[in-house]
């Protein structure tokens, strides 16, 4: 596992010049330029929620780390479980080779539930952030270990432009202190910080990850994401004291039988 992230960006290269043959960055910009504007990600994971935590609920068939997570896979059918569960965002892992991914879900998924919905995946390059609007993602995922700080900065310039929202992913310390001034760049309400609980190297996860980092923010800042690791009710609490506004919950829920029964079991009923 230690050398999966590697692996998984050297793909990514190959994969992107794979696209570009098939349809090019310009052709890309123009279907963007024809599309409706995107569901608003940035206030459905920073509102105030009823159920104290705001949800982004994730669709993902498999990982390097859990393998097959849910065999009776159907996109379009968890994402309308998850909206009758009553969950506030949906977050699509669109990666084929590790993940199982596809990024035709989004829009199946969109055409399906009212709720705004990111892009998962490894973008390292301004094309996939054109293909993920041409796909009609109302948001997309930046890994800040994925990327060098100058390419993050023009990748949140360029999400911005087309009206993105972007949940900044930090793993460490020495990544929040690179990207904190980041988060609401260039435009306030486009850009929310999130911090993962997964060790990049380990792949362990632990979940006081996200304490740890969040005392290093000020209060400013405009809502605050958790992911990985999060499975019982007392995680939320915590996580809650720590200053999130949303979680991202993936393998839990998908691997539920009952995924509204499991929604209320971490947040209360709807």
């Amino acid at each position: 596992m230690a050398n999966i992230l590697q692996e998984i960006l050297a793909h990514k290269q190959f994969e992107i010049a794979q696209r570009r043959q098939s349809i090019s960055q310009e052709q890309l910009a123009q279907r963007c330029g024809d599309l409706p504007r995107p569901r608003n990600f940035f206030r459905a994971v920073t509102r105030q929620s009823p159920r104290g935590m705001n949800l982004i609920a994730e669709i993902k068939r498999s990982s390097p780390s859990a393998g097959m997570i849910r065999k009776d896979f159907d996109a379009v059918d968890i994402a309308r479980r998850y909206h009758q569960a009553g969950v506030d965002a949906i977050s699509v892992l669109t990666d084929e080779k590790f993940f199982g991914g596809s990024l035709d879900y989004i829009r199946l998924i969109k055409d399906a539930v009212p709720l705004p919905v990111m892009r998962k995946d490894f973008i390292i390059d301004p094309y996939q952030v054109y293909e993920s609007r041409a796909a009609g993602a109302d948001a997309i995922l930046l890994i800040a270990e994925a990327v060098p700080g100058g390419t993050l900065m023009d990748l949140l310039i360029l999400a911005g432009s087309l009206n993105l929202s972007t949940l900044l992913e930090v793993h460490t310390a020495e990544s929040l202190l690179r990207c904190r001034s980041l988060v609401g760049f260039p435009t306030a309400g486009y850009s929310v910080l999130g911090i993962n609980n997964r060790d990049l190297e380990t792949f362990a996860v632990d979940i006081s990850n996200t304490s740890r980092l969040a005392d290093m923010l000020d209060d400013k800042q405009p809502g605050l994401v958790s992911e990985s690791g999060i499975s019982t009710s007392a995680d939320i609490q915590q996580l809650k004291r720590a200053g999130c506004t949303a979680v991202l919950i993936g393998q839990t829920l998908m691997q539920a039988p009952d995924i509204r029964a499991k929604v209320e079991e971490l947040f209360g009923p709807a």
